[in-house]
Parts: C-alpha cells; structure tokens; sequence
C-alpha cells in the first residue's frame, strides 16, 4: 500500500491544529492519559500511522510497554487506573458512533464527570475528536506507519 499524498496540510489548517492541540494540553490532563486515549481511538479506527506515533511518543515519555501493549483490552488487565478506565470507556464510546451503536451514554458520561473537570473534559473530548479527525484523514490518504511528522 502506497501513501495517496506526499506533503502536508495546508499551512493555515497546521496553525489551527496547533491551537487545538495547545488547548488539550494546558486543560490539565495527564500527558499519559492523553496518550492513551490517542491510541485507543486509533486502534478502533484501524489507523497504522496513528498507533505507530502514540507508542512511539508515550514510550519517549515514560509511559510503560506493558500499558501501551494492553490498552486494547484495558478491562480485562489490572494496568490502568479507574479515572483512566472511565476516560478509555469514554474514547470507546465516542469513536464509535455507527450503525447504532449508543455514543456516550448517560452512565459513562456521568463517570467522567465524577472524574474530570468539564475543562478537562473539554481536552479529553477535543482529543478524541482531533484522533478520530486524523485518524480519516490517513485512512484516506493511506498514510503509512513509521513516518515522523
């Protein structure tokens, strides 16, 4: 499989991603939760390019092999903490918005309010969005895995 596309974005949509991105970071979540919650999505939309950069820059951060190698069965392992479980079943029910599926039910919204601020829930969202937003954009491009932006 071959990359549809050689070059990046335009330069203006590259600056409005960098003020998204500013937003989620200074909302006060865990950098590690971040991470996470970037490669769950990944994950469940079949983005290589996407699962390839978050371990890469979550194992640069400190973030432990036996957590980024589990994540996709994060309620089957003990790796995780209940604010991140209620953060990944948020992701999970964010991302997944076909065919019927529920979105973000009451009960999972509540257990993220019960844990996050709404700022950081704001982040937490925007993360998701901005994921799941890059996530189409090399699913259609077929950006490859292994690339350094």
């Amino acid at each position: 499989m071959e990359a549809r596309m050689n070059g990046p974005a335009n330069p203006d949509v590259i600056t409005a991603i960098q003020y998204l991105y500013k937003a989620i970071h200074s909302a006060g979540v865990d950098k590690h939760l971040l991470s996470l919650i970037h490669l769950r999505t990944s994950q469940i939309n079949g983005c290589s390019p996407c699962v390839f950069a978050s371990i890469e820059s979550a194992r640069k951060a400190g973030e432990a092999d036996e957590r980024l190698h589990n994540v996709v069965a994060w309620r089957e392992t003990p790796f995780y903490t209940e604010e991140e479980r209620v953060a990944l079943a948020l992701t999970e029910a964010a991302t997944r918005l076909q065919d019927g599926a529920p979105g973000v039910t009451d009960e999972i919204w509540e257990a993220a309010a019960d844990h996050f601020s709404e700022e950081q829930l704001g982040a937490i969202i925007l993360e998701i969005a901005m994921t799941n937003f890059f996530n189409r954009i090399n699913r259609t491009t077929r950006e490859q895995a292994g690339k350094t932006w």
